[in-house]
C-alpha cells in the first residue's frame, strides 16, 4: 500500500507513535509518505520506502496566524495525486482530519472517480482538550464522522469520545505499541549507567514533553523522597514549558547534582534500557506510551491511576498505580521497590512479558494493516 501519514512532528506521544508506525510499515514493504511541517523528531532512519514532504506555510500580513490547516490540505492533495496514495492516516483529529477531508474533496472535484480515503487516529488531548472547549466540538465531531475509519489508542479514549461528542460511529481500539527488538534490557546496562550513577545508586527516569498535564513538579517531589532513603539519580528526558520550574525546584531542594536534565533524546531505548524505575505521575494519560517503552526494557513504573494507564500497567504486577497528586504513596511504592532487588527484577520481567504479549509492534502493526484493507474494501 501507499500510505500518507500526518502527525505533529514534535516530542509527544502522537508524533512518536505515528513516526514509529510509518517506519514499521516501511519495513513491511509499504510505501510511506510523511506530510508534516517539519521532519518528525524520531524519523531518523534512512529507508527507500520512507518519503518526507514538508508543508510550507506562507506568512502573509493579512493573517495573524498562518493557515496551516489549508496549507496541509493542499499538500496532502498534491502528494496523494503525484504518488497515487491509497489512503491518508492522520494522527490527532484537529486539524489533521479536517485537512484530510478537504484534500479528499479537492481530489474528488478534479477527478470525480477518485476517492481518497482517510483514517483518523485519536490520541488523547485532541479529544479531552477539545471536549473542554465546546466551540471546537461541532467541527471535531464532523471530521471524525467524515473519516473513512477511526481508531483510538485505548478503550478509555474510545469511550470518552463517544460520550463527549455523542458520536454514533464505530471506533476501533488499536493500542500504542513498542518495538520489542529495540526496547529491551541491555546486557551492558551497568556500563551504560556509569555515565550518570555509581554502582550503588538506583537510576530513576521520567520521559515526557514537560507539559503541565505531566505534573513535572510531582516527579521532583517523589524523587526527593526516594533519594532521602536510598542512593539514587533521576534522569529527566524531554523538554517543554515546565522544565525551568523543575530545575528551580531541584535547586531549592538541594538535589540538583542528583537530577540530570537530558533534553530531547533520539535513542530513548538506550536510556530506558539501563534504568530501574519509571515515574509517570500525570494528571491524565490516554494510554501511557512512556510506561510501555519502559516496560519493554524491564523497567516497572510508578504512575497515576488515570485514563488508559490501567489498560497498560497491571497494579502490583507490572508497576504501581496511585491517585493523582499523591506523591507520598508514589514515593512509598518507589522506595519499597527500589529497596528490594529481587522484587524489582521480578516486576521488571513481568513488565517485559506483558509488553511482548500485548503491545509489541509485531502484534499491533498487522492490526493497522487489516484496518487499512477493511477501509479500502469498504470505499472501493
Amino acid at each position: 500500500m501507499k500510505i500518507g501519514i500526518t502527525c505533529y512532528p514534535t516530542y509527544g506521544g502522537s508524533g512518536v507513535v505515528a513516526t514509529e508506525l510509518g517506519m514499521e510499515l516501511a519495513e513491511r514493504g509499504h510505501e510511506v509518505h510523511f506530510i508534516t511541517y517539519k521532519q518528525p523528531i524520531r524519523l531518523n532512519a534512512q529507508h527507500p520506502n520512507i518519503h518526507f514532504h514538508e508543508v510550507d506555510v506562507s506568512n502573509y500580513p493579512l493573517f495573524e496566524y498562518p493557515p496551516y490547516d489549508l496549507a496541509l490540505a493542499t499538500r496532502m492533495a498534491e502528494v496523494a495525486e503525484l504518488h497515487q496514495l491509497d489512503l491518508l492516516h492522520v494522527h490527532y483529529a484537529i486539524p489533521h482530519s479536517v485537512s484530510a477531508m478537504l484534500a479528499r474533496q479537492m481530489l474528488a472535484a478534479a477527478t470525480p472517480a477518485r476517492h481518497l480515503p482517510f483514517v483518523t487516529t485519536l490520541h488523547g488531548t485532541d479529544i479531552t482538550v477539545v471536549g473542554a472547549d465546546r466551540s471546537y466540538l461541532p467541527i471535531t465531531r464532523y471530521s471524525i464522522e467524515q473519516s473513512d475509519g477511526v481508531t483510538a489508542i485505548s478503550s478509555y479514549l474510545r469511550d470518552v469520545t463517544i460520550r463527549e461528542f455523542e458520536i454514533n460511529y464505530p471506533i476501533a481500539v488499536v493500542p500504542n505499541f513498542v518495538n520489542c527488538d529495540l526496547y529491551l534490557r541491555y546486557a551492558d546496562a551497568k556500563k551504560l549507567r556509569k555515565e550518570y550513577a555509581s554502582d550503588d545508586e538506583r537510576v530513576v527516569v521520567h520521559l515526557s514533553n514537560f507539559r503541565p498535564v505531566k505534573r513535572i513538579p510531582d516527579v521532583i517531589e517523589i524523587f526527593d523522597r526516594v533519594q532521602k532513603k536510598l542512593p539514587a539519580r533521576l534522569l529527566m528526558i524531554g523538554d517543554g514549558p515546565d522544565r525551568s520550574q523543575a530545575e528551580w525546584l531541584t535547586r531549592r531542594k538541594g538535589i540538583q547534582d542528583r537530577v540530570h536534565f537530558l533534553g530531547k533524546q533520539n535513542e530513548i531505548n538506550m536510556k530506558l534500557g539501563m534504568a530501574d524505575l519509571m515515574l509517570m505521575p500525570s494528571e491524565l494519560e490516554s494510554f501511557g506510551l512512556a510506561a510501555l517503552e519502559a516496560m519493554a526494557c524491564e523497567v516497572p513504573s510508578v504512575a497515576t491511576n488515570v485514563g488508559g494507564v490501567p489498560e497498560v500497567i497491571d497494579h502490583g504486577v507490572t508497576g504501581f498505580l496511585a491517585n493523582v497528586g499523591d506523591v507520598e504513596t508514589m514515593a512509598r511504592y518507589a522506595i519499597g521497590l527500589l529497596s528490594d532487588e529481587t522484587k524489582l527484577r521480578e516486576m521488571g520481567k513481568a513488565a517485559r512479558r506483558a509488553a511482548q504479549s500485548r503491545f509489541c509492534a509485531s502484534k499491533i502493526i498487522p492490526q493497522y494493516e487489516e484496518f487499512y484493507r477493511t477501509v479500502l474494501e469498504r470505499v472501493s
